[in-house]
Formats: C-alpha cells, sequence, structure tokens
C-alpha cells in the first residue's frame, strides 16, 4: 500500500512538476483533515478568530490621555538640552 503510493507520487512528480505536486498534496490533506472535523463552523469560526482577532472597544479616559501627553512634552526639553550638552 505504501509502495503504491510512492509510486503515484513519482507518476505526480514527474508529469506535472515539484511545486504543483506539492501544492496537491497539501490541499488533499487539506480537505482530509477538514473532513475528519465534527463541527466545522465552530471550528473554523474559532481558527478565524485565532488569526484575526475580534476587535475590543476600547475607552478613552480624555483626561488620562491629556496628562500623559503633557508628561512627554515636559520630558521633551530635558532631553533636548541633555542632546546639547553631550554635543558640547
Amino acid at each position: 500500500a505504501l509502495g503504491a503510493l510512492f509510486v503515484v507520487i513519482g507518476a505526480l512528480l514527474l508529469t506535472i512538476g515539484f511545486w504543483k505536486t506539492l501544492l496537491l498534496a497539501a490541499l488533499f490533506a487539506l480537505g482530509y483533515f477538514l473532513g475528519t472535523v465534527n463541527n466545522k463552523g465552530e471550528f473554523l469560526r474559532e481558527a478565524a478568530n485565532r488569526v484575526i482577532p475580534q476587535k475590543q472597544p476600547s475607552v478613552i479616559d480624555f483626561r488620562q490621555e491629556v496628562a500623559r501627553e503633557q508628561e512627554q512634552q515636559a520630558e521633551q526639553p530635558e532631553e533636548q538640552n541633555a542632546v546639547r550638552e553631550e554635543e558640547e
């Protein structure tokens, strides 16, 4: 049985080439795998959510964002002064 499989793979390699044979084997394996899954809809939904997670709505605290921006602006002149002192 295993020898017949290698004969078929060899014949495919000689007739249609390596990449097409590889694609055919990958699609065959994917079809076989999906055929063995019991709940296909749930499996595909979970797989899609793992690849592309659902976006969670985030609440923005305006006061916190303003405070963070003010801290960043306060730090920038200090960094610029430190760079100027190093250059001198």
